[in-house]
This record gives structure tokens, sequence and C-alpha cells, in this order.
């Protein structure tokens, strides 16, 4: 018969069962799930729900928000997380020691990071983002007053803003090329084509934009430059780790990426290649001594700065691989099918991404007709707890083609009920408009971020 202390010691014991968290999905248990499933198609896993239940349990998540502005920062899997916070204790127990020995272990991240994405390690720096990584080569390439770089009015602000003050500084040109959403490759590549002139000395582009996901010709256009002796940068950030390639397939001078995004690495990390003849001729960000003129690593000089981020890369790119490039590709673009096909035949709902195979994987935009997408971005946030980017672009006189809309991109922890969840709204504001704003609580609030 049970005492009065055997009862207690066991709730106890149940009580501590009921409030001890399920362990965390390791890479180890993604890879054994992916073995599992090794004998199938992509296009078949991506519809398994129980292979990506074990995907979705490897992060810790706010369920009561849905995030469909994974294409900012994404959450890093706990795994890449508790290697952050390892590192970072082994650097503070004497910073100036244990600091200094995991920057020397980084070649295994480049070497590894190398393999994966197809270019030779001495081509591959790690960088802080992929901001930096393509100011490097904007700022780096000596060019004079008069020359021409032909860009984009859909590439990234940042980098138009780089290039509009090389513009004030170096007295350059700059052109920036107008397209439709979505467009083909044939017609970017025309587009380029035509606005090549005898001045022009770089070609500036997207790999796909961060706007609505529109993919570019980079190999063509990369050829197209080389035969004309102008050089090529291309921003990846939306794209190294969100389908599969190989940069050396690219064939372009400078890529560069954010590695906080698809890559699921941790916040302040990033990659640029160089092809390997343009190394010595481009000018690192910081000064470096002239015997290192030619060495990938110049730049990565910055100073002191904290190596746990970048060792923890190792572990993001294990995550990865362990779930595969074209599983992640596949689930990635079966998500983005799955709202767009639910909503894409109502009358008001345009959708401003290409949805063509081989187009279009975890970013798309969506716009309502007559509707803000400021707005829609806030009623989402308001009423369904969604996270979702809304962008104005396109507005006349400035630009003739308007891509403006929500953009949507879900991650590989996002759930089917998230997803239809969103469609859900998309088709109820189409029907019945955007309620007035209220002041009261649940009314226009907080931003979507």
């Amino acid at each position: 018969m049970l005492n009065r202390r055997d009862v207690l010691r066991m709730g106890g014991a149940l009580g501590a069962a009921a409030f001890t968290p399920r362990p965390f999905k390791t890479t180890e248990h993604i890879a054994a799930a992916s073995a599992a499933v090794a004998d199938r198609t992509p296009e078949d896993v991506a519809q398994d729900e129980f292979y990506w239940r074990e995907i979705q349990e490897a992060f810790t998540l706010d369920r009561t928000l849905t995030n469909l502005n994974n294409g900012n920062t994404c959450p890093a899997p706990r795994v890449v997380h508790e290697a952050v916070k390892r590192y970072m204790d082994m650097a503070n127990m004497l910073p100036v020691q244990y600091n200094g020995m995991i920057g020397r272990n980084i070649d295994t991240v480049r070497r590894r990071m190398a393999a994966e994405f197809g270019c030779d390690p001495s081509e591959l720096a790690l960088t802080r983002n992929a901001s930096e990584s393509l100011q490097i080569a904007q700022n780096g390439i000596d060019l004079k007053a008069g020359d021409e770089v032909l860009t984009t009015e859909q590439d990234y602000p940042r980098m138009l803003t780089t290039w509009d003050q090389r513009m004030r500084r170096d007295k350059i040109k700059v052109t920036r090329i107008q397209f439709p959403v979505p467009t083909t490759q044939d017609d970017l590549y025309q587009r380029f084509e035509r606005a090549i002139t005898p001045q022009t000395k770089v070609l500036h582009f997207c790999h796909i934009t961060n706007l609505t996901g529109q993919l570019f010709p980079v190999q063509r256009l990369a050829r197209l430059a080389r035969s004309r002796g102008i050089l090529t940068i291309v921003d990846g950030a939306h794209a190294l780790a969100h389908f599969p390639f190989k940069l050396r397939d690219l064939e372009m001078d400078y890529y560069g990426v954010s590695l906080h995004k698809w890559l699921l690495a941790p916040i302040g990390n990033g990659l640029l290649y160089v092809r390997k003849e343009n190394i010595a001729k481009t000018w690192p960000l910081q000064a470096v001594p002239d015997r290192q003129a030619g060495d990938i690593t110049k730049f990565e000089a910055i100073g002191t700065h904290p190596e746990a981020l970048r060792a923890a890369v190792a572990e993001a790119l294990a995550f990865h691989q362990a779930i595969g490039a074209e599983r992640k590709a596949a689930r990635l673009r079966y998500l983005t099918l799955r709202w767009a096909n639910a909503v894409k035949t109502h009358s008001k709902i345009k959708i401003l991404s290409s949805l063509e195979p081989g187009q279009t994987w975890g970013v798309a935009m969506v716009s309502i007709d007559g509707v803000d997408p400021r707005a829609l971005s806030q009623y989402m946030m308001d009423k369904y707890r969604i996270v979702v980017n809304a962008v104005v672009g396109g507005t006349p006189p400035a630009q003739v083609f308007d891509y403006s809309g929500l953009r949507v991109t879900p991650n590989v922890y996002t759930t089917l009920e998230e997803i239809d969840t969103f469609a859900h709204a998309l088709l109820e504001v189409a029907n019945d408009g955007l309620p007035a704003p209220t002041n009261g609580r649940g009314g226009r609030g907080r931003g979507a971020a």
C-alpha cells in the first residue's frame, strides 16, 4: 500500500515527466529520416508530412505566429543555435586564446562549403552577409569616370545605393534596366544585351530577386559579359541552399550570399565567391599587406569578431546536407504551389512570380487588386498572426512595371495548416475586402516586420 511519501514521490516524477521537453531532433535524426526515404523522388517526399514533421521538430519556434517572411532571416535549427552558444562559451573562457583557436579551424568550414556548392576553396571568402560580400565587389573593382554599370530596378536597395555612391564619388554611369514580373529568361537576356554599350564594364543582377523570386539566366549573361570584356556581379542572397546548383557552373566573376537565409546559419554569416583571376585585382573591404593580394582571405579581414558565429556554419551545412538539396527545394516548391494554386484563379488575385517548373521554389509574390500590400500585411498580422513581407515597388513615373504585393517565403518547418490559413486569408480579403481600421484591441497595431 502506498504511503503519503510514495504518492508525493510519484507525483513529482509524473510532474517532471510532464514538463520535461521532448529531445530536439539532431542532425543525425534528420539524416536517418532522409535515409529512410532515399529511394523516393524529392517530389514524392515533399508531400510526406511524417518526414517533414521530423524536420519541424528540429526548430525552436513560436507557433502562435506563422512566419512567412523567411526571405528576411530564417531561424536556425536548434543544433546550429546550440553550436553558437557552445563556441561562445568556449571563447569567453579566455577570448585572446580561444577565439583565435576557433578561428584557426574556419578553413574547415570554407573547404566543406566549397565542396557542397561547387567551387575551389581558394575562391570562397566567409563574410557577414550578402551586402558585405557584394559591396566588396562593387567597391573593390577599379572604375573610372564614364564607365557604365548595368543593373536592374529590382535589385536589392542596398546594392543600388552602393552604386549610387560610386556614381557620386567616381562619376561612373549606372543604368537600371526595367522588366515585367514574371518574365522569361530570354526576355531578361535580351534586355541586358540591348542595353550594353562600349562603356559598359559591369553587369550586376540577382540570381533570383528578393522581391518576386524572378530567376535570371546567370550563365548566359556571364558568357555574354565575358565575351565583351565585362565583369559580372551576381546577388545570390536568395539562391544558395534554396535550390540546387554549383557556383562554378554559373561562370560569373563575383557572387554574394547571406547564409542566415536559406542555409539556416546564424545571423551574421555570408559568403563571397570570387573567380580566381579576379582576386588579386579586387580591393578588399579593409586594407591588407600586399603579400595577401592574391589570397581570398583578404576579404575576411575585418578585425576582431566572434568566430563562434562562423564556426557554427558547419552545423548549418550538415543540417542542409542531412535533408538534401533536392528534397529541400521540392518541399519549398510544394508549399508555394499549395497556396498559389489555391488562390490563382480568383479574378482579383495576381501571382507575380512564375509557377513553371524550375522557376520558383520558396519565394513568390501575390497581390490583390485594389488592396494596399502594407494594409494587407497588417491585416494578416492582426487577425491571423501571420508575418509576411509587404513590397511596394514600381510606382510611376520612375518605374514602368508594377511589382507591389506580399512576398511569401515559407521554409522547411512551415506546416500545411499555416499555408492553408494564409491562402484562406487571401481569399477572404479578395472576396470581402479589408475591414475598416479599429483603434481597439486587435485593431491595426504592430507591423509584420
